[in-house]
């Protein structure tokens, strides 16, 4: 009796121990890094990084106004893992939003253009949907978004 009860105290103890395990963040920057840097290369893109850990491509920067990092805007954008499978797409028109709204690598990236202007994003999990993910992007996911700023609303 006194080893059974042992045994159940142990295993939920383990059990415990696991759950704690599964619930603290993983620390994804060393191999996003080396994804984003892989994916560059790759693609033959010349990207910058910014202090953050986005990388961006102005293909082109656009003439219109520049948003900040508080502005709504509409953007028509498509994103996908480096693997290449879309995850989301928007139509030509795009969809408005305030960019203090969504995640922080569109919040700091958007505002690397004025209106009219597109490139792509590179994002790192830490500035997208973390070691958690979320809906059909697993965590730890780094996120490659094609975007063109259509409007600062």
């Amino acid at each position: 009796m006194k080893s059974t009860l042992l045994a159940l105290v142990s295993l939920l103890f383990v059990s415990c121990l696991s759950d704690n395990e599964a619930s603290k963040p993983v620390d994804y920057t060393i191999q996003n890094e080396k994804e984003i840097v892989d994916y560059i290369a790759k693609n033959n893109l010349t990207a910058t990084k910014t202090d953050s850990g986005l990388y961006y491509v102005v293909n082109e920067a656009g003439t219109g106004t520049q948003p900040t990092a508080s502005s709504n805007v509409t953007v028509a954008y498509k994103g996908y893992f480096t693997n290449g499978n879309t995850f989301d797409q928007s139509n030509a028109s795009g969809i408005s939003f305030g960019l203090n709204q969504v995640i922080k690598g569109w919040t700091e990236g958007i505002p690397y253009f004025k209106e009219g202007g597109n490139g792509v994003l590179l994002i790192p999990s830490h500035l997208g949907y973390g070691s958690t993910g979320s809906g059909p992007i697993p965590g730890g996911s780094v996120l490659v978004f094609d975007v063109k700023l259509i409007k600062v609303n």
